[in-house]
């Protein structure tokens, strides 16, 4: 496994043009492997995620089975001139096995929550639809429901540090971590056969974990957590707390 982190130059109107679309990013995600990337749900794949530098510029974050070469994204979105290359690719493996089972990290995760309802009135047998969570506290909610499947917990936020109690369902600040950037997509995905139209919501995750299956959780970092994972979602990232 490696993880790439690729500097985007965003004076370039190329770079503008994948930024604004998650369907032409992961196409040129793609285009970074001789041949197409992995999509079992059952082993690790390709994982990719725009975060924004404390300077506002964008980086793009990619997790893969194997080394990126993203030279056509240097022409498109980088820097081509320079003499270095644009990007750097560190051996993820050998991170993953310094990990730890009760290991406090923080957490970056871009996600697309969702949740299955039925129309008001149908039958208790009528398909479900699935749809976006919109709230940052049913957002949180989905997260928390994964986390013991996903290997991991989000810590909570000592009792002197509280500032939001929480009531009924909503649990305040009882967790470190935050809900923010919340980013509406829709556009039309074409292939070889037909045009469907495809929509989702995104947003980020900042916080601290535990990690509870060193196994599983290992899995989430390489097969993502939730679903358009192809469109910039599912990638968790770690760093080490202050």
């Amino acid at each position: 496994m490696y993880l790439t982190r690729f500097r985007i130059n965003t004076a370039r109107t190329e770079a503008r043009r994948l930024l604004g679309s998650p369907h032409f990013m992961h196409g040129a995600v793609n285009m970074a492997f001789p041949d197409a990337p992995p999509r079992d749900e059952h082993g690790p794949r390709v994982l990719w995620r725009l975060d924004h530098t404390p300077s506002g510029r964008p980086d793009l974050f990619i997790v893969s089975p194997s080394r990126p070469d993203l030279t056509h994204l240097v022409e498109q979105m980088g820097w081509p001139t320079l003499e270095e290359p644009g990007w750097s690719t560190f051996a993820y493996d050998e991170f993953l096995a310094t990990l730890k089972q009760g290991d406090t990290w923080g957490f970056r995760l871009t996600a697309n929550p969702v949740h299955h309802i039925r129309k008001p009135g149908s039958a208790k047998d009528a398909p479900t639809k699935r749809t976006a969570h919109l709230t940052p506290k049913h957002q949180l909610q989905w997260l928390l429901q994964r986390q013991r499947s996903a290997g991991f917990e989000v810590t909570r936020t000592p009792d002197a540090r509280r500032l939001l109690p929480g009531h009924g369902d909503d649990p305040g600040d009882e967790y470190e971590v935050i809900v923010h950037n919340q980013v509406p997509y829709q556009f039309r995905k074409r292939d070889a056969r037909s045009r469907s139209e495809v929509r989702f919501v995104s947003v980020t995750f900042d916080g601290r974990l535990r990690i509870t299956d060193l196994d599983v959780f290992r899995r989430t970092l390489t097969q993502g957590l939730g679903k358009a994972k192809a469109y910039g979602c599912g990638l968790m990232t770690l760093a080490p707390l202050r």
